[in-house]
């Protein structure tokens, strides 16, 4: 029985059911032909396969630690493809729920692994090589969006890595703003320029084709695939056919109020009698020194869980603590769909009805700056809009159905995080997985032993 184990052919019947599972799996049956290279590989041995090394005889240190580095970088790539990967948390948009320096467990079946839609890429890099800062990827081989069964389906309140949506096209001097952004703040400031003791104001919808003309005149502009987009990390607070709105700073879908989780965070003004307030008292709130600001001698400006707001009301040299709320109908020209007819804020938003895969909308104007760039980026259609009329693909239109399902995002840090409110809707094949637990915490901010923040180690994801 021992003899009959370490066999060959047991060696080759034992990979081969492994390799036709995953080829079901995958659901791309031209892979079948693979058997053979397994076949080859376990029996008849007439390709040597690792050809860096010899098949017979002894081979040099050199390469047998380079053999060691492929066997590790194909496994590891096909883990991070497949299985998992990890994820640093970079900014303070998910505090106090994730924090900055977070290191996380992302599971690629929680929704099922997205296959690459660039698969020639230098190994564990998003889009950028190091050191010489060029583009990771290579066009050669561009395949369409796949996604293998997974262990579920997204749910509301999930925490959910996904590829930046507005991240498609990059200005390689400001890789960390949208590009779309530093178009609107171009255009603003063309705006106040223009305007400022003008007779005759323009709108921004004005300087916007002006101000994209100057970015590609002073930018070098890049465009990444959907794999190669930057990750973010928020939670969904919006599944695809919900309706969302934010009132005053409350959220509602469907016309319910949604709780906040208790480590959610808004920024309020705390108004002390001109004493500061006890650093020790912040570090035992847990509010970094990065998150404590000044307006002035006697007011900061701090993220705060509920808990930490009425904790901070109570201390004796303080005489007020409010949410810094945007006021309804107070139009902010960074908010999605940056329409001054709406008047929507990072506080006060929607209602948005979040698009599904084979739901039906109808199209006018009135709507249009909604879903034109799911109709024409994410959907890859040709979208143009003459006066009253609606083109796609050089058709009229009235009405949209939809191909993918879409998601809306917030980070938990509700005034210090570029999400959904900023850039519109997620698309399901952005997905990347689900944060399962934090297996390293550093704090940037301590000193020594205590950069290791232990107790958050290996704590679950909620």
């Amino acid at each position: 029985m021992t003899n009959f184990l370490q066999s060959k052919y047991f060696k080759f019947a034992l990979a081969a059911i492994l390799y036709i599972i995953v080829v079901i799996w995958i659901g791309n049956y031209w892979l079948l032909f693979g058997l053979g290279i397994i076949f080859d590989v376990y029996v008849s041995e007439k390709v040597n396969w690792t050809f860096w090394k010899k098949r017979n005889g002894k081979n040099s240190q050199f390469v047998e630690w380079l053999d060691a580095l492929i066997f590790a970088v194909v496994a590891v790539t096909l883990i991070n493809i497949f299985l998992f990967q990890n994820y640093r948390i970079p900014t303070p948009s998910m505090e106090k729920s994730l924090m900055v320096g977070d290191h996380l467990f992302v599971s690629k079946l929680a929704y099922g692994p997205r296959l690459p839609n660039t698969p020639i890429a230098f190994p564990f890099t998003a889009n950028t090589l190091p050191i010489i800062k060029g583009k990771s990827w290579s066009n050669l081989i561009v395949l369409p969006y796949k996604r293998l069964v997974g262990g579920g389906q997204v749910e509301r309140g999930d925490p959910i890595v996904f590829n930046f949506p507005a991240g498609d096209t990059v200005a390689v001097e400001e890789p960390n703003i949208s590009y779309y952004e530093i178009i609107r703040r171009m255009a603003k400031q063309m705006q106040e320029q223009y305007n400022f003791g003008n007779n005759s104001p323009m709108p921004i919808e004005y300087f916007i084709s002006l101000a994209r003309e100057e970015v590609w005149n002073n930018y070098e502009i890049i465009y990444r695939p959907v794999d190669r987009r930057d990750n973010y990390v928020k939670r969904c607070v919006g599944l695809p056919g919900d309706t969302i709105q934010i009132i005053k700073g409350d959220l509602y879908v469907n016309g319910k109020i949604i709780q906040e989780n208790t480590t959610q965070q808004t920024s309020y003004y705390v108004t002390t009698d001109g004493t500061s307030i006890n650093p020790k008292a912040f570090e035992r709130l847990g509010i970094s020194r990065s998150d404590q600001a000044m307006v002035s001698n006697t007011v900061y400006y701090l993220p705060l869980t509920r808990s930490s707001a009425a904790a901070i009301s109570k201390f004796t040299n303080v005489t007020g603590v409010a949410p810094a709320t945007s006021r309804p109908g107070e139009f902010s020209f960074s908010i999605f769909p940056y329409d001054k007819n709406l008047a929507w804020n990072e506080d006060n938003f929607g209602p948005l009805w979040i698009p599904s895969k084979g739901s039906t909308v109808g199209l006018d104007s009135s709507n249009l700056k909604l879903y034109e760039r799911i109709i024409d980026v994410y959907e890859d259609n040709d979208l143009k809009a003459e006066g009253s009329v609606i083109l796609i693909n050089g058709e009229p239109v009235s009405s949209y159905t939809f191909k993918m399902d879409y998601y809306f995002m917030m980070g938990d840090n509700r005034h210090n995080s570029a999400d959904s409110r900023y850039w519109g809707f997620v698309p399901e094949d952005h997905v990347v997985g689900k944060p399962k637990f934090i297996w390293l915490s550093i704090d940037k901010e301590a000193q020594g032993i205590k950069k290791i923040r232990l107790r958050r180690m290996f704590m679950r994801v909620k």
